[in-house]
């Protein structure tokens, strides 16, 4: 078996899953190129966590670096079918560089709400790259969905955070491609959970899959929050959530519901990790997978590396990468450098290769 398996079928989500999407003749047909991402085996992590085969969806592999651009393309084609001239989102980072990228792509002016102090600044650098007005407000990511909302009941802009049903729709095409790849849906999938658009989003798809025999079974949803943000594990709303996963820094996930009802239709669950093992797991993925993601995405590994070895023996599992370690660089100076300066000195170099080597 390769280790790798390569999507097939046309480029860009509205061509390729547009039976599946809510859009007409009258939609315009735009893309960056989004979707038909990577899954690629991982067995080092199946080793570690007992499971037969584990495999890497690449959601990083997106046109923006992060699984926001699967739904956003959705919702900005609508928006534009709809008449609007601008969009607007709340965002800890990646729906911000989403939606700049799509609005610059298609002539729309784009407006982001972001926590003032806590997003990553490669994040913050894409969305005001593609010409974003960016709006920093003094608050949460939760405060600035509620003004989002509101702001947008009464002004000409749409709104395309993941209350946004369009960029769910888009969103379920990561399941539908991961059965597509392995031919079923696997027995787990694991990923992280902030706002709670995705695991509502893989669950109609494999759903919808399922229901049109494109797929002999669901699988059983694990999803994964950052201990200091965990509303979902908790049932309550956490007021002032802290986390290094900034992604899933979120205290009162919009899809809520959907998230719960994910959980208990496919018999699975939402768990918490503690930052400390998302960092480790992060720091696996990147030095024995080879994948660099942002931390958020190592959530789900964390969690999986969490599991009851003896619930994953024989069992084949996929874990969603949702975004690339770039946007969240600065951790980076977190790991300790295997980095030695030298002399510019051919015996000084020979000689710490050699010491390496040994």
């Amino acid at each position: 078996m390769t280790d790798a398996r390569p999507p097939a079928g046309p480029s860009g989500v509205l061509e390729r899953y547009a039976e599946w999407l809510p859009i007409s003749d009258a939609t315009p047909r735009i893309s960056l190129g989004e979707g038909s991402t990577p899954l690629v085996r991982a067995d080092a992590l199946a080793r570690r966590c007992g499971a037969a085969e584990v495999w890497l969806k690449l959601e990083m592999c997106n046109p923006t670096a992060s699984f926001k651009d699967r739904g956003m393309v959705v919702a900005v084609a609508k928006a534009i079918e709809q008449g609007a001239t601008a969009v607007l989102c709340a965002s800890t980072g990646n729906t911000s560089a989403s939606a700049a990228a799509y609005a610059a792509r298609c002539g729309l002016r784009a407006f982001v709400l972001v926590p003032g102090a806590k997003i990553a600044q490669g994040k913050l650098a894409q969305a005001i790259a593609h010409g974003a007005r960016v709006l920093a407000i003094d608050g949460s990511f939760d405060d600035a969905l509620c003004i989002a909302r509101e702001v947008t009941e009464e002004l000409p802009v749409a709104l395309v955070n993941s209350v946004n049903p369009y960029r769910i729709a888009g969103q379920k095409t990561a399941a539908m491609e991961i059965v597509d790849s392995l031919g079923d849906a696997p027995d787990l999938h694991c990923l992280p959970v902030g706002n709670a658009g995705n695991i509502t989003a893989y669950w109609q798809g494999f759903s919808e899959y399922f229901h049109a025999e494109r797929a002999s079974r669901r699988p059983r949803m694990l999803g994964v929050q950052a201990a200091g943000a965990a509303p979902l594990v908790s049932g309550k709303v956490v007021e002032q959530p802290e986390t290094v996963a900034t992604a899933i820094r979120i205290g009162n996930p919009a899809s809520w519901d959907g998230a719960v009802a994910a959980r208990d239709a496919s018999g699975g669950a939402i768990v918490a990790v503690e930052d400390a093992q998302i960092l480790e797991a992060w720091q696996l993925l990147a030095s024995e997978e080879g994948v660099f993601c942002e931390p958020a995405s190592a959530a789900s590994v964390a969690g999986l590396l969490n599991a009851d070895p003896s619930e994953l023996a024989g069992k084949q599992v996929v874990c969603t990468i949702t975004g690339h370690g770039l946007k969240d660089a600065e951790l980076v100076e977190q790991i300790d450098s295997d980095m030695i300066r030298l002399s510019a000195d051919y015996g000084a170099v020979a000689s710490a290769l050699m010491e390496g080597l040994s």
